[in-house]
C-alpha cells in the first residue's frame, strides 16, 4: 500500500505570516494589530516570537512590524541592529533613534484594511 503523504499542519505563526505579506511597502504595523485582527488579542508577544522565527525569509516583510509604539524592538534579530532602520527607509518610512516617525500616519492596522 502506498504511503499517503502528511497533511500539512497549518500554525498560528503561519496566520502571522499571511497578515504580514499583506502589509504594503511603505505602512507599518504592531505586533498587537495583528494579534487582535487573527482574534487573540492578548498573543501580540507570540507575534512577536513568529517575527523572530522568520527574520531569514525575505517573503515576509517582518521588518514593517513593530512595537505599538513604532520602536523597532525587533531589529536585534535582523543580520545587523541597522538592518530593520534601513529596509524602512528604504520604503520611505523615516526612523529616528529606533522609532518610526509619525507612526499614526504610517500604521496599517489590519482589522480595517483587511475587512
Amino acid at each position: 500500500m502506498a504511503k499517503q503523504p502528511k497533511a500539512k499542519t497549518y500554525s498560528f505563526f503561519d496566520d502571522v505570516y499571511d497578515v504580514v505579506r499583506l502589509i504594503p511597502k511603505g505602512r507599518a504595523t504592531s505586533y498587537g494589530a495583528i494579534a487582535s485582527y487573527l482574534g487573540t488579542k492578548m498573543s501580540a508577544r507570540m507575534v512577536g516570537w513568529a517575527m523572530n522565527a522568520v527574520h531569514s525569509d525575505q517573503s515576509v516583510p517582518a521588518h514593517r512590524v513593530v512595537n505599538r509604539n513604532g520602536l523597532l524592538t525587533g531589529r536585534h534579530h535582523f543580520k545587523t541592529p541597522k538592518t530593520m532602520q534601513r529596509l524602512l527607509e528604504k520604503e520611505g518610512i523615516k526612523v529616528k533613534n529606533d522609532k518610526i516617525v509619525d507612526f499614526k500616519t504610517v500604521f496599517w492596522d489590519p482589522a480595517i484594511e483587511l475587512n
